[in-house]
């Protein structure tokens, strides 16, 4: 078993974390709120109390945190990972950030003598608690081999994708679908509903239709009701939309329905609903369906 740390004990990253030890590993972790790994203490992780002495404790660290600027929070400055990193360390980061501050962090741990890589995961909270989160590797293959056995123990399918800042990409063009198509299941349940067929019938029906992907069958009964504690909030999903759209004129690829659905999100937060989980774009269409929004 590995000696890990883990670092951003969120929604998604602290559940991370407990798998890995569940799987019988040590992990030491840190969390800007330190009340949020309380539970994990609890249940036998070490407390770093920098991200610096997390890297240090470990041979393997990880982080999951919410944006390049939080990333960079956690890896910079004399309290930061990279100033934990030595040699033989790998630091694998499971944010969804953009592709260059991926490979500015790769260059800066390889300066530790340290290995870095970019290691984002598809999935929902649901997904990860039932053991079936995916995971894609950005970074040098060697790197990969070693720590693949670590990864599977967090999820079952683990993919090589490329070079360092190639992974996040892939969970860019990833993530832009998740919205698009919860949009676009709205606009069915709305057309259904005001048609005079009951929501709840319409959901069930198309949780069960041809459209069913795992996301539409975990994510859009939210339109029956939001979950207390967002999966993926407002923000965080607006923010891979623009890192997809920034993605898009840079290598000049048309995305029209990530940008309209983009706007959908935009005005979920101007109506005051960017904590609930994105799937709220329901209540952004059915207000101007003249339809009742989600119960809360």
């Amino acid at each position: 078993m590995a000696n890990l740390g883990y670092v951003g004990l969120g929604v998604m990253g602290g559940r991370m974390a407990k798998r890995l030890m569940d799987a019988g590993h040590t992990v030491t972790g840190y969390n800007r709120t330190k009340s949020k790994g309380d539970w994990l203490v609890k249940a036998g992780m070490q407390w770093g109390d920098t991200p610096r002495a997390v890297a240090e404790a470990a041979d393997v660290v990880f982080t999951m945190v919410a944006n390049a600027k939080a990333l960079r929070a956690v890896t910079g400055g004399p309290d930061g990972i990279l100033a934990g990193l030595s040699p033989g360390k790998v630091y694998v980061e499971m944010s969804t950030v953009d592709p260059a501050t991926c490979r500015e962090l790769a260059a800066s741990a390889a300066e530790t003598g340290a290995r870095m890589v970019d290691a984002p995961v598809s999935g929902s909270v649901e997904t990860l608690e039932a053991g079936k989160l995916s995971i894609m590797i950005g970074g040098e293959e060697a790197v990969f081999e070693k720590i693949k056995p670590i990864l599977l123990d967090v999820g079952p399918k683990v993919t090589y994708v490329g070079g360092n800042g190639l992974a996040v990409t892939m969970k860019i063009a990833t993530n832009l679908s998740l919205a698009v198509q919860m949009l676009a299941f709205s606009e069915g349940v709305l057309l259904a509903e005001k048609s005079g067929i009951t929501r709840e019938i319409a959901v069930e029906v198309l949780t069960n239709s041809v459209i069913a992907s795992p996301m539409v069958k975990y994510r859009c009964p939210f339109v029956l009701g939001m979950p207390e504690e967002a999966w993926f909030n407002v923000n965080m999903m607006q923010k891979d939309m623009n890192l997809a759209l920034e993605l898009s004129r840079e290598v000049d690829v048309p995305m029209p329905t990530t940008a309209v659905t983009n706007e959908f999100l935009t005005a979920a937060r101007g109506m005051g609903l960017d904590e609930y989980d994105f799937a709220v774009m329901f209540d952004v269409l059915a207000r101007m369906a003249g339809a009742e929004p989600s119960p809360k």
